[in-house]
């Protein structure tokens, strides 16, 4: 290894020894506010007479206003800088998820969640493009595969820790979904001030890293965003016009509806498969297939960063977690569950090296509005997935029926993805961590 790669690499390992553990926290937190309705579903629905169906459309609210200003909060971002704009996007949402606990009926419920969209918008798009500030294009792959721990590790921890809280029923005069909404908001609103005085914008802000690894790390970045810029757009209304924006667009709207067909409903599938209600053997079990997901979302990324076309080893990997999740309601406990852990895991991993398409494709304002819009898009596939499954069920009348098309629309996202083309050379490259 040269000099200066030797420099390069040092300064990496220090970014990423410093700022994912951080990340991870945050997506941890994030994730479990957001998915953390799955949880309370039924002792809320208990407790303010929500039905099914208004449940549904409640948990779906959350994406349309978190896919209305993602575009916005990026663009502010790319602008303001991380330190201050992840600090405002935390707390607000934290504040948010605590207001939960004053819901007392289904229009009450629908404003909250809108709000929480609200909050929300611009953190996951935030911080993929935050990594691309950080981290060049050769280990950025295995960078976003580690960050993406934070979904499984949300549900291990979350699963277990809501389901303890859930258990304070009547301590204090509030409802044990209400102490919930209360700790785990209040957790966010923490980490949000702490990511003010811990983040650096760019590495040239970092004074933890020397002068030397400093500006050996920012050259490389300087370089791949030069190249990014001679093949892509690197202006926001010209990524809007670009045919490979609405096709990464679309993978990412199919490829959650996928995964939230497993989030909102896996306690209820949990709970169903143990013959019991909500609580924290519920909650344990429910996070092995996330477990499982820890171990995929490292793996996988990696050997999709040696392989010339990795759209067919993604392509692969949804057409398996497509089949599984075809046999969540199997009479066999052991068979549902399994089919519940290759599914989680599948739809996991195979979201970071999707990522790696776009940010080696994406440049400057582009980059923070395209990157946005991916997600925006993505989101509104979070609104579709219950929606749809609710229809499905009712309209087949069978309870397994949403199941089957959520399963076809992962076929058609894995038939999608497969279609990605080979590297550029802005692309990433294997490497060793």
């Amino acid at each position: 290894m040269t000099m200066t790669g030797d420099v390069q690499s040092r300064a990496v390992l220090h970014a990423r020894r410093r700022l994912l553990p951080f990340l991870l926290l945050m997506y941890v937190v994030a994730f479990l506010d957001r998915a953390n309705i799955g949880f309370a579903k039924q002792a809320l629905q208990l407790s303010t007479g929500i039905s099914e169906s208004a449940f549904a459309w409640g948990a779906g609210l959350f994406f349309l206003t978190y896919a209305l200003f993602e575009i916005p909060s990026n663009l502010i971002m790319h602008r303001v800088g991380a330190r201050i704009w992840m600090c405002r996007i935390m707390v607000v949402w934290g504040l948010v998820s605590i207001a939960t606990i004053f819901v007392r009926g289904p229009i009450s419920f629908y404003v909250v969640r809108l709000l929480l969209g609200f909050a929300e918008a611009g953190f996951f798009p935030g911080v993929i493009l935050y990594l691309m500030y950080w981290f060049p294009n050769r280990v950025r792959g295995q960078i976003l595969g580690q960050f993406y721990f934070g979904a499984p590790l949300a549900f291990i921890f979350g699963g277990p820790l809501s389901g303890l809280l859930l258990n304070l029923h009547g301590s204090t005069g509030l409802l044990g979904w209400q102490w919930m909404f209360l700790v785990e908001g209040a957790l966010a609103v923490i980490v949000g001030v702490w990511a003010y005085w811990f983040l650096s914008d760019r590495p040239a802000d970092a004074s933890w890293l020397t002068a030397e690894e400093r500006a050996e790390l920012q050259r490389a970045l300087t370089e791949e965003e030069d190249q990014r810029h001679a093949h892509g757009p690197s202006a926001f209304l010209a990524a809007l016009a670009d045919r490979k924006l609405i096709h990464f667009s679309a993978i990412y709207f199919l490829i959650q509806m996928s995964i939230y067909g497993v989030v909102f409903y896996l306690p209820t599938e949990v709970a169903a498969m143990l013959g019991k209600k909500f609580g924290v053997e519920v909650g344990v079990v429910s996070a092995l297939p996330w477990a499982c997901a820890l171990v995929t979302a490292y793996w996988i990324p990696r050997w999709a960063a040696r392989m010339a076309r990795p759209g067919i080893l993604a392509a692969i990997v949804l057409a398996i977690s497509a089949a599984a999740s075809t046999l969540f309601l199997a009479h066999s406990g052991v068979l549902a569950m399994a089919a519940l852990c290759i599914a989680a895991s599948g739809f996991i991993a195979v979201q970071p090296l999707f990522w790696t398409f776009p940010t080696s494709y994406l440049s400057g304002r582009a980059a923070a509005g395209g990157l946005a819009v991916i997600n925006a898009l993505g989101a509104l596939g979070g609104f579709v997935a219950p929606n749809i499954k609710v229809w499905a069920d009712v309209h087949f009348g069978s309870p397994s029926a949403g199941l089957y098309v959520l399963a076809g629309f992962t076929l058609l996202v894995a038939v999608l993805i497969a279609y990605l083309g080979k590297r550029t050379e802005t692309q990433p490259h294997a490497a060793q961590p």
